[in-house]
């Protein structure tokens, strides 16, 4: 199957999965684990999506304030066309996401795999703690950290498409279209709430992303790095 062009999703990223990671992912005896770990992803995405809905409903807290009326609090208001943007690609993006969730789900069932709960990795976690907490700029972080990943995810998706029996390497390869637009949606959201530039906070989680990707980890995970001698068989 001819991929589709990656080539925004490799260049945003920087670094390419480093092969020790697509060795350990391709032995047959990982994929329970993978496919449980994707699942439990699409489902944290979704999550993810949602909650941005709920924090951002309102608008933007603590930006754009206007005189409160006969002397009240002020109010906050929005970039409307900016805010309902926003919105709207969170909303699509939840939906994608919990309908990826259910046909990994219906994979897994079909091949007799039980889903579990899948803790926080170092590397989602990593990426995290550098978003700043003031307004706007913990949107436009969340939005960069959502954008790398989704960029991540789908360049997994490709390295592990041509590793995997048919229906499977079909499946992943049906998801790249998707997981690339995605991608793209969360850069543009922080494109518009960063003026006038974003471009140090990519530069910034960029590096970080490297550093977390390319680094040796102990333990086996969809987003991990390198594995280390430490890492538990499956």
């Amino acid at each position: 199957m001819k991929l589709p062009d990656l080539s925004a999703v490799t260049s945003f990223l920087g670094e390419p999965t480093p092969h020790q990671w697509v060795e350990e992912a391709r032995r047959p005896e990982r994929l329970p684990q993978l496919l449980s770990e994707h699942a439990d992803l699409e489902q944290k995405a979704a999550q993810s999506a949602l909650t941005t809905i709920r924090r951002y409903a309102q608008g933007l807290p603590g930006v754009g304030r206007a005189p409160g009326r006969d002397g009240g609090q002020p109010q906050c208001f929005a970039d409307q066309p900016a805010h309902s943007e926003l919105l709207n690609k969170m909303s699509r993006l939840a939906r994608e996401e919990l309908r990826h969730f259910e046909q990994v789900l219906a994979i897994m069932l079909a091949r007799n795999i039980p889903y579990q709960h899948v803790s926080s990795s170092r590397y989602a976690g990593g990426l995290r703690a550098r978003i700043r907490s003031t307004e706007p700029d913990r949107l436009v972080d969340s939005l960069i950290v959502g954008a790398f990943i989704e960029a991540r995810s789908c360049e997994r998706f490709a390295v592990l498409a041509p590793c995997l029996d048919d229906d499977l390497g079909r499946f992943y390869h049906s998801l790249l279209k998707s997981e690339s637009r995605h991608f793209q949606d969360y850069l543009t959201l922080a494109c518009r709430y960063g003026e006038p530039s974003i471009e140090p906070r990519i530069a910034h989680f960029r590096d970080l992303e490297n550093t977390l990707i390319l680094g040796f980890d102990d333990e086996f995970r969809f987003h991990s790095g390198r594995p280390s001698d430490n890492v538990p068989a499956a």
